[in-house]
């Protein structure tokens, strides 16, 4: 793969990730690619590209990182009304 594509990928997944506040496995599956592939092109890869939007990323990560007891409880409590309704 070139270069430039890796690139591109790692800036549409910053962008797509920062407008529409998603998870990195929402885009992972957006785009059709590994969570690992996402998570890397956005914190390791975004870094030396475009510091600036790496940043703006590094918050939503750390937000979706300090929210995801509550969505993991969330789908829990989902499933068990869901096999006890």
């Amino acid at each position: 793969m070139s270069r430039m594509y890796i690139e591109e990928r790692a800036i549409k997944l910053a962008e797509y990730i920062i407008d529409n506040k998603d998870t990195v496995r929402g885009a992972a599956k957006k785009f059709g690619i590994s969570k690992s592939t996402v998570h890397k092109d956005v914190t390791e890869r975004l870094r030396k590209i475009n510091p600036s939007l790496a940043e703006q990323i590094k918050m939503i990560l750390d937000e979706n990182k300090a929210e995801r007891h509550i969505r993991g409880g969330e789908a829990t409590r989902k499933k068990y009304m869901n096999i006890y309704s």
